[in-house]
């Protein structure tokens, strides 16, 4: 991905007690459970003179920080990459360290258009109130999945009519397209983006 002819000054804003850096470029990745760990980030920093210095700043992420696509769609940290470009939002005050920390209050991956891996298993369970689902390898019963639900998952039948996620019944096979990362977890969380209810 390219970089736009941006003004440094568009780049790096301070405001209270924040600072926010766009298109940064990501250096390393941690995450002990694909969910919390560390970005290594580096930046232009303007000086005088029409200078520029790159810096380099850890941004720690923890459960409270936003970790989102250019799309708005939730990720993981795992999703990002070495090389991947960010947007982040973290906080002025840093550690004396070499490189320096910060805590990351958001960060928006500049990602590629959406890709996906599908899955196709039988509804465990259907969790409407939290817009989730369930649904197992019906060769492997330890084989799980779950699914979340947002406004942008399309759910259809089996003649490609849309639906609503309480019309579909524990039981019936689908087929899922969802993000190709998942948690750590068990079973593994990951989102759907398209549910595609099977003919029995």
């Amino acid at each position: 991905m390219e970089q736009a002819n941006l003004d440094i000054r568009e780049n790096y804003i301070e405001y209270g007690n924040f600072i926010q850096v766009n298109y940064a470029l990501v250096e390393e990745v941690y995450t002990p459970n694909s969910r919390t760990g560390y970005l290594l980030i580096s930046y232009d920093l303007p000086g005088e003179k029409e200078m520029t210095f790159q810096e380099l700043v850890q941004l720690n992420v923890d459960w409270n920080t936003i970790l989102i696509n250019q799309y708005g769609d939730s990720i993981s940290l795992c999703s990002i990459i070495k090389g991947d470009r960010v947007n982040a939002t973290f906080s002025k005050l840093m550690t004396r360290s070499i490189p320096p920390q910060s805590n990351a209050y958001r960060i928006i991956a500049l990602m590629g258009s959406p890709s996906f891996r599908v899955t196709t298993g039988r509804i465990l369970m259907i969790d409407s109130a939290r817009n989730v689902l369930y649904t197992e390898n019906p060769y492997n019963s330890s084989d799980q999945m779950r699914f979340t639900i947002s406004s942008a998952t399309n759910i259809v039948n089996y003649n490609g009519n849309q639906m609503q996620l309480t019309q579909l019944k524990p039981g019936e096979m689908v087929r899922v397209e969802h993000a190709n990362f998942q948690t750590a977890s068990i079973p593994p969380q990951t989102t759907a983006f398209l549910i595609e209810q099977l003919r029995p």
